[in-house]
């Protein structure tokens, strides 16, 4: 069954879906882009724009000089974007398993190359499943940063395509996706519907699921950075799916040992606004660090701002040597979208 519908992906992205115009919902649609990032977008190649179906910015800040892997890559927007914004020193490699979606991507490295002034192309794209990353030769504890644009839902294997991303994700390294997710679990007869596979609804996480996957491979905690309800548009669908609630989420996670309650030390992190914007961080919905300004933190965000690449933009002040207690955190990550409670902010 996992081999039907990965051909039944293939076949949707390959041959069925010519441009973005072809999707019968709006799930694969991105709002809020970033104007920094449209005036890359501006300069790439009409046909690598045409055949983009994600679905949220998945591009974090930061990424100068580091070495990205991009699931789903597709015909290479965003991994043509991250190829402008790591520079020349850094390196981004794209996955994907449709063969006509890499030939899109690979017949235009050379045209993105010379227009963004580099001697020697940064990015490069690679035919394999993201359930298993060594079908792309990936090493373990490899790469800096995970991004996907509304294809983890269709992994027929989440778990096992989780624990490949931490797999190859180096310690302290960062996943940070969007993606569709659903306010509970799919009804079987929907889960093998190729359309609704293909428009990245039914192979949605229920959220809470989500949570526990991530808790059973170790990650304790991630963070919401957007959300969006997605509204479908499509009347006949709209009523296949009935009272299942679509939503778009942008979720960070990192390769961290972190405790699974947001637990206070006393600490205090500073941005000290040296990273893309000189006035603010956004860590999460709840975490926005304006620079210069000292804010109280949990032992988790802490270690999100001094034990990965994001600690030369940060000074945190305190250890753990005393304990007082949970920390009062904001939205949690799961609850402000499906009203569940969580384990951590």
């Amino acid at each position: 069954m996992e081999q039907q519908i990965q051909q039944q992906v293939q076949n949707y992205y390959g041959a069925q879906l010519r441009t973005n115009q072809d999707l019968k919902t709006n799930a694969c649609c991105t709002d809020d882009v970033p104007a920094a990032h449209k005036k890359i977008l501006a300069t790439l190649e009409p046909e690598v724009l045409e055949k983009y179906y994600g679905c949220g910015v998945c591009v974090p800040e930061a990424v100068q000089g580091c070495t990205v892997l991009d699931l789903g890559a597709g015909s290479g927007r965003d991994a043509f974007l991250l190829s402008h914004l790591v520079g020349e020193q850094g390196r981004v490699i794209g996955v994907d398993m449709t063969e006509e979606q890499l030939a899109v991507a690979r017949r235009h490295v050379a045209t993105h190359t010379a227009r963004f002034g580099y001697a020697q192309p940064n990015v490069e794209f690679r035919h394999g499943y993201i359930e298993d990353l060594s079908t792309a030769g990936l090493a373990d504890n490899s790469i800096d940063l995970v991004v996907s644009n509304c294809v983890l839902n269709l992994s027929t294997d989440k778990a096992a395509t989780y624990r490949e991303i931490f797999r190859v994700l180096k310690p302290g390294g960062e996943l940070y996706i969007a993606d569709v997710f659903a306010d509970r679990r799919m009804p079987e007869a929907l889960r093998h519907d190729p359309v609704l596979y293909g428009e990245c609804l039914s192979g949605a996480l229920y959220i809470e699921d989500f949570r526990r996957l991530l808790m059973q491979l170790g990650i304790r905690d991630y963070r919401l950075t957007a959300k969006r309800v997605l509204t479908i548009d499509n009347e006949e669908i709209q009523q296949r799916t009935g009272n299942i609630v679509f939503y778009s989420l942008t979720v960070r996670a990192f390769k961290l040992d972190l405790e699974d309650q947001c637990e206070d030390y006393g600490q205090v992190a500073t941005y000290l606004g040296t990273a893309d914007n000189p006035h603010r961080f956004v860590l999460d919905d709840h975490h926005v660090f304006e620079a210069g300004r000292p804010q109280l933190v949990c032992g988790n965000t802490a270690d999100m701002l001094s034990r990965t690449r994001y600690g030369s933009y940060f000074r945190v002040d305190g250890g753990k040597d005393q304990h007082f207690g949970l920390f009062p955190c904001g939205p949690a990550s799961a609850a402000s979208v499906s009203g569940a409670a969580t384990s951590c902010c």
